[in-house]
């Protein structure tokens, strides 16, 4: 039985950490109006797949939509942008970050005066935390985001598509391959992961 599906969704609701129970629009704003995501659901490869030849395609980034990008219903471009490159996408999850996960995250900025800012910010709503994958996927997600400082960030990026101001910039972005690794493992169970390695035209999927 295959088991694997491509989705995409209207008016998607979930769940809101200020609201009681599922999120009722217009009431609450954790909800997504486009929102596009695979569905795996117990499976095992059973078949072949082809694996590319080429170099560094199996490289993983971190993106994550911030507060403000969830509140905007921006989460459904932000991954359209991603897919339409090219990247697949292998893990995403929606919670409210804690402040020690976060602290975790953002350790090389704890020492910075703007650090308990930042903390607040990234606490004040869901976050969407996704794992894309692709050749030169964290080099190239970083110009796709764009410059930190929304003023500076070119327009058709995200943050220059998107955000006015540096402390609300709609989306995080991992900065290096190795930091990319470290983010993916502090965020995300290696069993949460898709193997993209295991579906292709040719391959099954059984319970």
């Amino acid at each position: 039985m295959v088991l694997f599906q491509r989705c995409t969704l209207k008016n998607l609701i979930l769940p809101s950490p200020y609201c009681r129970g599922w999120g009722v629009l217009p009431a609450c704003k954790s909800y997504i109006t486009e929102f596009t995501f695979f569905l795996l659901l117990g499976h095992r490869c059973t078949g072949y797949s082809t694996i590319s030849g080429i170099p560094g395609v199996r490289e993983r980034t971190l993106i994550a939509a911030k507060p403000d990008g969830v509140q905007r219903r921006l989460v459904g471009q932000i991954m359209e942008r991603f897919e339409q490159r090219g990247f697949k996408l292998v893990g995403m999850k929606m919670l409210q970050a804690s402040e020690e996960l976060l602290s975790q995250h953002y350790q090389e900025l704890r020492r910075k005066p703007f650090f308990p800012s930042l903390l607040y910010y990234m606490t004040s709503g869901p976050i969407v935390v996704m794992v894309w994958e692709g050749h030169n996927v964290v080099r190239t997600s970083r110009i796709m985001v764009g410059d930190t400082n929304p003023s500076e960030a070119q327009a058709g990026t995200v943050r220059g598509d998107f955000s006015i101001h540096i402390s609300r910039n709609v989306v995080h972005a991992s900065d290096s391959v190795e930091g990319a690794q470290r983010e993916i493992q502090l965020w995300f169970h290696r069993k949460g992961l898709m193997d993209w390695d295991c579906y292709d035209h040719n391959s099954t999927y059984e319970l």
